[in-house]
């Protein structure tokens, strides 16, 4: 096997969706959620509710390959409003759904919008997926890309789209790096020289306050899109 050839990665392709919604007026802002199994997606999605709900109006969609099982969860842990939270069964590779047919990703997003609209902020969860996977600019309008330190302190240094173009990559369950033996400097570094000047934010969601570096990354895309499209 030869490993000395060029890397290609697959592109965020389509045009970024309009502004506004059909109706008129801004629409939300869309910030997609990617990430391997078991990385700590939902719970972040969960966090990032529960942190500025009382702050904008907002809305998630999640993304399954055959349940309901992530919107479940955010249901029984009541983190919304029951119509504020809708589910996408993809009946395939997550990435299909959030990168190649976002057709039905859309079409969940736009239905928020008009039943419990108008809206600030639409999270956009995307199954578990592996490193190459990225939502289409068609669908969303940044995206976090979420790894954890229990998966390996080397996910960085072997990089993937979802950890080098990222908007912003978080490094999750800090908490367990001493008990599974994770440098967490090592992965700064690492993270440091994939992405360069994009930002990584290193979370514990254990903690009260362990979400709060996302949801000032969050802040500052909501103030930006608002100035933006004012």
């Amino acid at each position: 096997m030869h490993l000395d050839h060029a890397v290609t990665y697959p592109e965020r392709h389509t045009h970024s969706a309009e502004p506004v919604r059909p109706g008129g007026g801004r629409r939300a802002l869309r910030i997609g959620l990617g990430g391997p199994v078991g990385s700590g997606k939902t719970a972040t999605v969960a966090a990032l509710c529960r942190l500025l709900r009382d702050e904008v109006s907002i809305a998630v969609v999640t993304n399954d390959i055959y349940t309901r099982e992530d919107a479940e969860f955010l249901l029984r842990n009541a983190v919304l409003p029951p119509e504020r939270i809708t589910a996408v069964e993809t009946g395939a590779c997550p990435h299909t759904a959030i990168r190649d047919d976002i057709s039905a990703n859309l079409e969940a997003v736009e239905d928020l919008e008009e039943t419990v609209g108008p809206l600030d902020l639409i999270l956009v969860e995307s199954g578990g997926d592996n490193l190459t996977a990225t939502f289409s600019k068609g669908l969303v309008d940044a995206q976090i890309f979420v790894i954890d330190v229990a998966g390996g302190d080397d996910i960085p240094r072997k990089g993937g789209p979802g950890v080098t173009t990222s908007d912003l990559l978080v490094v999750n369950k800090t908490d367990l790096a001493p008990y599974v033996g994770s440098d967490l400097g090592r992965m700064a570094r690492d993270a440091a020289a994939q992405r360069g000047e994009l930002p990584v934010a290193f979370t514990s969601l254990a903690a009260d306050d362990g979400i709060e570096p996302v949801g000032e990354w969050v802040r500052r895309q909501l103030a930006a899109w608002t100035r933006a499209h004012a």
